[in-house]
Order: structure tokens, then C-alpha cells, then sequence
């Protein structure tokens, strides 16, 4: 498998996120993008036997390595009122937040 980064995919990618990039940077960029793809295909090419399971990190999770997750139990705070007290504005058990202004994207 030889994938690259397109210059097209790249200015559409640069375009959804709103990039700025000057044309040093550009080429930069996009030139690290691919080496990580190209280090990520020479994993991939790598001879894994049947027996090793794929795994999102090298130490595999068993039962008798490591404990099940805990349960996720509610416990309501003893002193909201505490709570409250903290914060610059509240109203009716409410933190009140200031609006942030924000701009469109065109």
C-alpha cells in the first residue's frame, strides 16, 4: 500500500479547518502528514502471525492481569449550596455563564 496526502485533499483539509498557512508552511505540513502515513504503512506491512490479536496497545487486557472497570455509581455532592457560593453569578441552583462572542467562518 503506497498512500499519500493529495495536494487536493490537503488544501480541502486545510480549508475545513480553517487553516492559514503561508506557503512554507503548507509544504511543511503536508510533507510531515505523508511521512506519518508512510511510517503507519510500514507498520502495517509488518508479518503478524493468526495468533497475535490485534490490540489498541502493546500489553493485552485479561481478567487475570488486570480488574474490570469499575461502575460508574452517582454520588450527589453533600453541600451544593458550597458549590454555588463559589462561582461569580448563580441563579436557581445554576452556574450562570457569561456568553462568549464568537465570529462565523465564511
Amino acid at each position: 500500500m503506497n498512500h499519500s496526502i493529495s495536494i487536493e485533499t490537503f488544501e480541502h483539509l486545510v480549508g475545513l479547518a480553517a487553516l492559514e498557512l503561508d506557503a512554507s508552511q503548507a509544504e511543511y505540513l503536508l510533507r510531515e502528514l505523508n511521512n506519518q502515513l508512510k511510517a503507519i504503512q510500514e507498520l502495517e506491512a509488518i508479518p503478524l502471525g493468526d495468533a497475535i490479536q490485534i490490540t489498541s496497545h502493546g500489553v493485552p487486557y485479561t481478567v487475570q492481569t488486570s480488574p474490570p472497570p469499575r461502575e460508574d455509581v452517582w454520588q450527589p455532592y453533600p453541600d451544593p449550596a458550597e458549590i454555588l457560593s463559589q462561582a461569580p453569578e448563580y441563579q436557581e441552583g445554576y452556574i450562570i455563564v457569561p456568553e462568549i462572542p464568537h465570529t462565523d467562518l465564511e
